[in-house]
């Protein structure tokens, strides 16, 4: 299971993991690592996992179909925290040879609004490769959002997201 508990992280995140903002979006002090383009906004952030707990819904010593992944942590810009995440990804196919494929969704918490979040990817024995969330709403300053999120893991613990809102 070490192997399915890795790759969930990189799912949010979940996001997970995940920032999106428009100028007021980023309550933060530090300019924005971000470009616009017509409507689009790109903004880059790390996700930081602070909590992880696995469901293993058969009790197999690997990854089967159910079990579930459930992350939060802390969204960091520059070095700052902005905001939190949290997401629950579960595993909806296994295949042979360490392969399965994650279904998740999460939201993006920040202090002008919430994002949400949710897609499915498939998981190999060389990692989860390319990963892209559907943006599917949100709350407050966000509430028009609608867009994707790219995760890429960059250690264990941290995941970074580069976060393509449109309003």
């Amino acid at each position: 299971m070490r192997h399915f508990k890795h790759v969930g992280l990189s799912a949010a995140t979940g996001l997970a993991a995940l920032l999106v903002c428009s100028h007021p979006a980023l309550a933060s002090s530090n300019p924005a690592p971000e470009r616009t383009t017509g409507r689009e906004r790109v903004v880059q952030l790390i996700a930081k996992q602070t909590q992880a707990s696995s469901i293993d819904v058969d009790g197999s010593s690997g990854p089967s179909q159910g079990d579930e992944l459930v992350i939060s942590g802390d969204l960091l810009f520059f070095n700052n925290t902005i905001g939190t995440f949290g997401e629950v990804c579960t595993m909806t196919r296994t295949a042979p040879l360490d392969e399965f494929d994650l279904l998740c969704a999460g939201s993006l918490s920040l202090t002008q609004g919430q994002i949400t979040f949710q897609g499915r990817f498939t998981v190999t024995s060389a990692g989860p490769g390319d990963i892209n969330l559907a943006i599917t709403g949100g709350t407050g300053a966000y509430r028009t959002a609608h867009g994707y999120i790219n995760a890429e893991n960059v250690s264990d613990t941290e995941t970074q997201l580069t976060v393509h809102l449109i309003r």
